[in-house]
């Protein structure tokens, strides 16, 4: 009987923080939303229709959606790393994630304030330093992968809400979007899978001392 009630406040307890944790990544993901939106509307790159006087000149939607996003892919990341026993996790170190960070940003930046002349060149370019942004904090397959697939239904996502109107891309090249955006949703998975595996750290060190303890506790 005790060792029922101690898996059930066990389940509690890791629902708990892996509750807290979404909620920390959404607020991050709010917040890049803000920020970098603002980057794209300064620069007239998108444009919200109806849009009068909201925060950072953005639709309320967007932090919402971008906050969603942002908490499903930190808590994929860690997930699929335990699900797979990739051993990186406890190694992460928030030093890593700040510079993950500052490489995202600025890979958002150029987006905004460089101008090529040619599209297709600043999309290759961009993809490089997306692609180099993984390797420099991430190098796993699993990341690799779950990059690709959120820059896939990313990209999919925004053509659908450009096609239907919500909003839109001033000079698209890639259908309705512009063709460098598949390399921001990238680089923004591999950012946010960074965060929330630093999260998960305090939860993967005490589900390890949970498992010692019972393992004790049977023998």
């Amino acid at each position: 009987m005790m060792g029922i009630c101690d898996d059930n406040s066990a389940i509690s307890s890791s629902n708990l923080r892996v509750l807290f944790r979404g909620l920390v990544l959404f607020i991050i993901g709010v917040l890049f939303s803000l920020v970098l939106n603002l980057l794209q509307v300064q620069r007239q790159v998108t444009q919200f229709p109806d849009v009068d006087g909201s925060f950072f000149s953005s639709a309320w939607w967007v932090p919402l959606a971008c906050g969603t996003a942002a908490a499903l892919t930190g808590l994929l990341y860690p997930y699929f790393d335990l699900q797979l026993g990739d051993k990186r996790l406890p190694k992460q170190e928030w030093s890593n994630v700040m510079r993950c960070i500052a490489v995202f940003v600025g890979i958002n930046h150029a987006t905004a304030k460089i101008d090529f002349s040619n599209n297709l060149q600043f999309s290759l370019t961009l993809t490089a330093l997306s692609i180099g942004l993984w390797w420099l904090f991430d190098r796993s397959r699993s990341g690799f992968g779950l990059g690709i697939g959120i820059a896939v239904v990313a990209t999919i996502v925004t053509q659908l809400l450009v096609y239907h109107g919500i909003y839109r891309y001033t000079a698209p090249d890639f259908l309705y979007i512009r063709s460098w955006m598949p390399c921001i949703f990238f680089s923004g998975g591999v950012t946010m899978g960074s965060i929330g595996r630093q999260l998960a750290i305090y939860d993967y060190k005490e589900s390890c001392s949970s498992h010692l303890h019972r393992k004790q506790h049977l023998e």
